[in-house]
């Protein structure tokens, strides 16, 4: 019994199973405990009756692997916030959608949201192509807590002044709330976090520490802790992907046979279909977990139960500039050089470095100096002189990547590319490589080809009519408040006007290419 005993300990938590391996496992520790031959073994029928007495139901040999660690071991309680942003759970998942990458492939994208448990109000979103980053986590906090910007092309009902909202009082308080798109803004006060790697990270934990925001990490094996996050992906893949061009199902019996060829739109326009679709569907569709006190049996939808509880808590802005922005910010240390900062075989210079050259930081670990990268853009990079103030320096060869580019895609271009002469002229070579590989992952307006230039005219789920990506791609993440002018979107540059009939007038007119620009800080934090 004591060995058996101690082959179901061993087993805890591993992947389950069977009975005649657990009886093998027996005799393994009677062998090492007692010596070969010592202690027999029962039959195998006897050998079974004992295990399913000592095992535990749940650790049975039989059950599911997660059976065990998914069972609550307390009665259940549901998890209560009395105002916005009191709790707010953040999470992460695959997109049951696949979209086109950078490169051109088809890939599954990972969505991060921000969950406001009082008002059960998707409060942020982003999708990022591959690992989802800190930095994203980080910059969830930030668009939280400012407005949503109307997106162009965007209904007139999609805007706060429609909302159940007392819109009057709110703008008298915060200005920026006149172009705001109808979704709560909060202030978080408290982040429930599942202890994964990109949450329990230096960067966003840093980042939670300047914006003064309390983590509170979930119970090991408790995924019932955040649960109602949990049920808003269910509900993001059965109410919005399924109705995506590209949706993979829930699981591969039920996947299509060819998903990669259907899908149509980049990850930025997906983004931009999801944070409509939040705004037009998900904040306005009544939750049954969401209850007034004088109305107990009806459900209100998120963006009601925010107007009533405004009443009880009222609203504060949380103003946040382009600093506030660059401090979010990943952090890392490097020595400021004759030739300026080698970051990943890139080259940074820039005149306002020339008085640090070769010297070391006094404040930074090893005389080091402390960079911030934005890992989706890093086109630039800031550094923080002795002013204090971060300072943007550019990498030499930025003029000839004339599109947003990220470390996934600059590490691909080295191992595709290779090293084949000399140091700068590699370098100038993978820049020129990089503009190439971005500009072929865009394919030129055509008949039937959208892209990511172009708007589709594919219906999102829970409306009609033409769909504009206008997400920023300018730095990679969502905004985080704000937005940019429609003129200066890559994905709506050169877009044509949406006729009545859906259609795009102008008939056969080329489009006009895309114009991008050089992301500012300061002066997006101008629009917010």
């Amino acid at each position: 019994m004591a060995a058996v005993l101690e082959a179901l300990r061993r087993q805890r938590g591993r992947s389950k199973g069977t009975l005649k391996g657990l009886r093998e496992l027996t005799g393994h520790i009677l062998a090492d405990t007692h010596g070969p031959g010592t202690v027999a073994l029962p039959a195998p029928s006897t050998f079974n009756r004992l295990a399913r007495v000592l095992a535990d139901p749940l650790e049975h040999p039989g059950r599911p692997a997660r059976t065990a660690t998914a069972a609550p071991v307390r009665p259940f309680t549901p998890t209560v916030a009395l105002q916005p942003g009191e709790l707010v759970q953040i999470d992460t998942t695959r997109l049951d959608v696949m979209a086109i990458g950078e490169d051109g492939r088809a890939v599954r994208p990972e969505l991060t949201i921000a969950l406001d448990v009082a008002t059960r109000s998707v409060v942020a979103a982003v999708l990022r192509e591959e690992g989802t980053k800190a930095v994203d986590a980080a910059l969830l906090l930030a668009e939280m807590a400012v407005p949503h910007p109307v997106r162009p092309g965007w209904g007139e009902q999609l805007r706060l002044a429609h909302a159940a909202v007392p819109y009057d009082r709110l703008l008298a308080l915060d200005g920026r709330l006149e172009s705001a798109a109808a979704r709560p803004v909060v202030v978080p006060e408290t982040i429930v976090i599942d202890r994964g790697a990109i949450f329990v990270s230096a960067a966003f934990l840093a980042a939670c520490e300047t914006l003064e925001v309390n983590v509170q990490p979930a119970p090991p094996r408790s995924p019932a802790a955040k649960g109602a996050v949990e049920r808003t992906f269910g509900s993001i893949n059965s109410l919005f992907a399924q109705h995506v061009a590209g949706y993979t199902g829930p699981h591969v019996l039920a996947r299509g046979e060819a998903v990669q060829d259907e899908a149509r739109f980049t990850v930025a326009q997906l983004q931009e279909l999801l944070d409509e679709w939040i705004t037009a569907c998900w904040q306005h569709r009544p939750h049954d977990g969401l209850r007034h006190p004088l109305l107990p049996k009806k459900a209100l939808a998120p963006n009601e139960m925010w107007g009533a509880l405004l009443g009880a808590c009222g609203y504060v802005p949380w103003p946040l500039g382009g600093a506030d922005y660059l401090e979010l910010l990943p952090v890392r240390f490097h020595p400021v050089t004759g030739r300026g900062i080698r970051i990943n075989h890139r080259t940074y210079d820039h005149a306002v470095l020339n008085e640090h050259r070769g010297r070391p930081c006094t404040a930074g670990p090893g005389g080091r100096w402390e960079i911030h990268l934005n890992p989706h853009d890093v086109r630039q990079i800031y550094i923080r002189l002795p002013d204090g103030r971060l300072h943007e320096i550019p990498w030499i060869h930025r003029d000839h990547v004339h599109a947003p580019m990220g470390e996934t895609a600059w590490r691909h271009i080295r191992a595709a590319f290779g090293r084949r002469t000399d140091r700068e002229k590699h370098e100038a070579a993978l820049a020129e490589a990089a503009d190439q590989v971005l500009r072929r992952a865009r394919p030129l307006p055509g008949p039937g080809a959208p892209t990511a230039a172009t708007p589709r005219q594919v219906p999102a789920a829970g409306r009609a009519g033409p769909q504009t990506a206008g997400h920023d791609a300018q730095t990679g993440d969502a905004q985080t408040g704000g937005g940019q002018d429609a003129e200066d979107s890559p994905d709506t540059a050169g877009a044509r006007t949406p006729a009545d009939d859906g259609s795009q007038a102008g008939g056969d007119e080329p489009l006009a290419p895309a114009r991008f620009a050089l992301y500012d800080a300061f002066e997006e934090a101008e629009h917010w």
